[in-house]
């Protein structure tokens, strides 16, 4: 992509009123704009980050057997009442409005019961089970504060997976296997050394569930970190029970301020049965499927990637989400050092190696200072002296350390 003809610009100030660290970068390099508070729309750049997070996310859901899919956003009222979720003295995060025949509907801020009811038409036997499925869609959530950016918004991009099974042990084993996929996730995008799997209060879904939380001064949860046992307990459920069902001695416990990034819940057969969904067992009777519900907010995920991982200069973006693999910065106005510029754009582009060229006719310290605010992985600098050595310099954005590489040794490390 040429960055002259991007629509977005990257600015000095976000809005006054834009407290959030990580919106202000996001901001400021163009990644999204707000709409109000709580709500951004996610530009081009922001995009690709959404999508190399998602892409991400589907890899280590699909590796489970898990299907994907897409439901309404749209509630119905009587489903939820089934199960006295609909009550906002129950849930109080509910956007409700009616629909000109006069019915009430909600719109989404989970899942579970929506997808149960659904289920009744294609789980009659256990040889239907189990099913895995999950999808990426927007969650709508009538939060009472929504200041930390992307990070808490009452709208939001979410991986929400369901399971079904016969049983609480079949239900127990994929719950687990979703328990290292999320670590992995976490890993992968590059929070995995700061990301702890967390016991913690179920809220509106169970009476406990599991969490996953990044160590992040900008956090809104307090959390009690075992560092050796890489387990955490929320402040909320923190009691002697607790540490002693998880096998946890509160001296080894470390307290810590974290953002949750992911959330993972046991219904066992709870939500069936209010909502009829039965199957016959081996012995033909009607028992009640088996529902686990497991969550991670991909835009909550970007923010706190750019809230734990950047610096005083900007976005640092992990290589495995970033918009771009390389930042090609050209800072001649020769004629044969711009043709050198594009041929190597180009030669990267043939090569498979995602690259922002900034082609525009802005200053050095200009280029330098946009290029360290968008946090792109990789600096190509291309300026007079190129044309003599040949060798181009390259920058690590995280480290700041630069070496001097030929074309050939450039796209080996770009590719790799």
């Amino acid at each position: 992509m040429l960055q002259s003809r991007l629509f977005t610009k990257t600015r000095k100030d976000a809005p006054k009123d834009e407290v959030a660290l990580n919106a202000q970068l996001l901001i400021r390099g163009g990644y999204i704009h707000k709409e109000m508070a709580g709500a951004y729309s996610y530009l081009p750049l922001g995009l690709r980050v959404l999508d190399k997070i998602k892409n991400i996310v589907r890899e280590e859901m699909n590796s489970l057997g898990g299907e994907e899919l897409v439901m309404t956003s749209l509630q119905r009222k009587e489903l939820w009442e089934e199960t006295d979720r609909w009550d906002d003295e129950r849930v109080d995060v509910w956007f409700k409005s009616a629909l000109k025949s006069g019915a009430e509907v909600g719109f989404g801020w989970s899942h579970e019961e929506p997808i149960t009811d659904m289920m009744k038409e294609y789980v009659a036997s256990y040889r239907d089970l189990p099913v895995y499925v999950y999808q990426f869609q927007t969650k709508l959530r009538n939060e009472l504060r929504a200041k930390s950016g992307i990070m808490r918004g009452r709208e939001f991009l979410m991986k929400d997976m369901y399971s079904y099974t016969a049983s609480e042990e079949a239900h127990k084993e994929f719950y687990d296997k979703v328990t290292a996929a999320y670590l992995k996730i976490f890993e992968r995008v590059g929070l995995g050394d700061i990301t702890y799997l967390t016991f913690a209060s179920g809220g509106a879904f169970t009476q406990f569930s599991h969490e996953f939380q990044t160590v992040l001064p900008a956090g809104e949860d307090t959390i009690y970190i075992d560092s050796k046992k890489r387990i955490a307990v929320n402040k909320e459920v923190l009691n002697d029970e607790v540490l002693s069902k998880l096998g946890l001695d509160k001296k080894d416990l470390v307290e810590e301020t974290a953002a949750e990034v992911g959330n993972i819940f046991s219904f066992g057969g709870a939500k069936s049965e209010q909502l009829g969904l039965n199957f016959k067992n081996e012995d033909g009777e009607s028992v009640p499927v088996t529902l686990g519900s497991y969550g991670i907010g991909i835009t909550r995920l970007m923010g706190v990637v750019v809230e734990a991982l950047g610096d005083e200069k900007g976005i640092v973006w992990p290589k495995s989400i970033a918009p771009f693999r390389a930042h090609l910065l050209l800072l001649s106005e020769d004629a044969k050092i711009k043709a050198l510029a594009n041929e190597v754009y180009k030669t990267l582009e043939k090569n498979g190696v995602e690259v922002l060229y900034d082609d525009r006719d802005q200053r050095a310290g200009e280029k330098f200072a946009d290029a360290d605010l968008l946090g792109i992985p990789s600096q190509i600098i291309i300026g007079n002296k190129t044309a003599e050595s040949k060798l181009f310099e390259l920058k690590d954005r995280e480290s700041g350390k630069t070496s001097e590489v030929n074309l050939e040794h450039l796209i080996a490390e770009l590719r790799g």
